[in-house]
Parts: structure tokens; C-alpha cells; sequence
């Protein structure tokens, strides 16, 4: 049994807030690390919670988002139960690119300001404005190509292994559903093996996203970008940061399904008054 639009919306808000604001240190220090001007010159240690502001307002809706497209996909597409995985996929993907819409302009003010982009006093309201001002609704959604390329590729090798993990596991437990905490250590897994993997466009995507050039001017590509860095720093900055966010999405991952599988199932059974959430 698959939870309702309405549920898959709540207990979605409550797992991206949930991760988003519990490791937000952590993320900090990645996205220092991937700083084109260096850890130390980025902020170092210092501040790690600046940007938490735009975290608060983007997490629940770009999470809610995403669980809402994703689970009613898994329920809707044509895809026999032989194709599940592919089904897991294109459900996630096209979770992700209607989550962006939502996230990516969190994502632009929340890296400027672990950067000190805009100086060390500025808040996140602040900073929107100065992008406003400057590069106006462009300047919110930029990084948004290179963000859908990191997405898809990350949901595509992450939510078709949690599912997997999540049925072998089962199987192996011989019950249905899992409790919330098993399901957490399955997304655990896949999400720490698709973070690593897609480090180096998580790398782009903070290069992008931290690019004050001109936005009317013309930007390099993304292969420019990609040659420029492994050339002039060497093809280690390409996995710059892989520590922190491999753990993070890690961790992350078990806490963000978790949480949505624990929220999902008790508001599924308010709703059936039993244990009806499949997971």
C-alpha cells in the first residue's frame, strides 16, 4: 500500500527539514573544501551555520516535493514489476528536477553564504536581496543544469539500491513492512555509495553556483570547467570535499528516509488503523 499524496507531502517536509538542518555543519565544511578560493579563506571552521537561513525555508518543500512526484510515479508509471528498477529511477529523477525548482535557489544563497561570498555579516535574506539586485531571477537558478546532473545520477544509482536493499532485507527478515530504523540503515548504505560516486559534479555545481562573473556574459562549459580544474589544481580537487559529504549523505540518508518512512507509516496507519505501510 502506497501513502496518499497528502502523506507522501508531510512525511517528506519532515525528512528534508529533519536532515537538512541536523547536518548542516557538516555540508558546510564540504562545500568549503570544494571553494575554488580555499578551506581557510572560505571560513575555515568559523560560522558553520551561516545559510541555515535558506535551508529552513527550502528543505520542506523541495523534500515534499520530491516525495510527492516520486511516490505517486512509482505507483502510476507503466513499468512491469521485472522493471521495477528502471520504474525507481525515472520516478526519482523526475522527483529530482521538480525538486530543484524549489531547491536550487535555496542552494545559490545557502553556498554564498558559507563562503562568505557576501561578506561575513550578511544574512541569508540579505544575500537574496544582493542576488536580486545583481543577476536578478537568473542569478537564483544558477547551477540548475549542472544540479539536475548531479541529481540524476545520484537517484539513479541511490533509490533503485534502497529499494533493493530494502526487499532483500525483508526477504531476509521473512516481514512486512520494515521498521523505520532498518529502512534507515538500507538508505544509509545507498546513499554514502552514490554520494562518493558523484562527487566531482557536486564540485561543479559549488563552482558554478559560486561564479560572480557577468551572468549576460558568456560562462564556460561544463567540460571547460571540468579541464580547468583537473589542470590547474590537479584531478584530487575534482573530489574535493568527498569525506564530509560521503558521510553526511550517509548519515543524512538514514535520517532523511528514515524519518519519511516513520512518518509516512504512522500517518498511514492513523489513516487504516493498522500496519499497512510497505516499505
Amino acid at each position: 500500500m502506497s501513502p496518499t499524496f497528502f502523506e507522501s507531502l508531510v512525511a517528506g517536509a519532515a525528512a528534508g527539514t529533519a536532515v537538512d538542518l541536523l547536518f548542516f555543519p557538516i555540508d558546510t565544511l564540504k562545500t568549503r573544501l570544494q571553494s575554488s578560493q580555499g578551506f581557510a579563506r572560505a571560513g575555515g571552521f568559523r560560522g558553520i551555520y551561516k545559510g541555515i537561513g535558506s535551508v529552513g525555508v527550502g528543505s520542506a518543500p523541495g523534500a515534499a516535493t520530491f516525495f510527492c512526484t516520486y511516490d505517486t510515479l512509482k505507483t502510476v508509471l507503466p513499468f512491469s514489476q521485472n522493471l521495477a528498477p528502471v520504474n525507481h529511477v525515472v520516478s526519482a529523477s523526475l522527483g529530482e528536477i521538480t525538486a530543484c525548482l524549489i531547491r536550487v535557489p535555496t542552494e545559490v544563497i545557502k553556498t554564498r553564504m558559507q563562503t562568505s561570498t557576501y561578506g561575513t555579516g550578511s544574512s541569508s535574506l540579505a544575500a537574496a536581496r544582493i542576488l536580486w539586485t545583481t543577476d536578478g531571477i537568473r542569478g537564483f537558478y544558477k547551477g540548475f543544469g549542472i544540479t539536475v546532473m548531479r541529481e540524476i545520477p545520484f537517484t539513479s544509482l541511490q533509490f533503485p539500491l534502497y529499494e533493493f536493499l530494502k526487499s532483500r532485507l525483508s526477504n531476509y527478515l521473512g516481514r512486512k513492512p520494515l521498521y523505520a530504523h532498518e529502512a534507515a540503515i538500507c538508505g544509509s548504505i545507498a546513499g554514502g555509495l552514490a554520494a562518493a560516486t558523484t562527487t566531482p559534479l557536486d564540485v561543479l555545481k559549488t563552482r558554478i553556483m559560486l561564479d560572480m562573473r557577468d551572468p549576460t556574459l558568456p560562462s564556460p562549459g561544463l567540460l571547460t570547467r571540468f579541464r580547468t580544474i583537473s589542470l590547474q589544481e590537479g584531478a584530487g580537487a575534482l573530489f574535493a570535499g568527498i569525506v564530509p559529504r560521503t558521510l553526511w549523505i550517509s548519515a543524512g540518508g538514514a535520517v532523511f528516509l528514515g524519518v519519511y518512512e516513520w512518518v509516512a507509516g504512522g500517518l498511514m496507519n492513523s489513516r487504516t488503523g493498522g500496519n499497512q505501510r510497505d516499505v
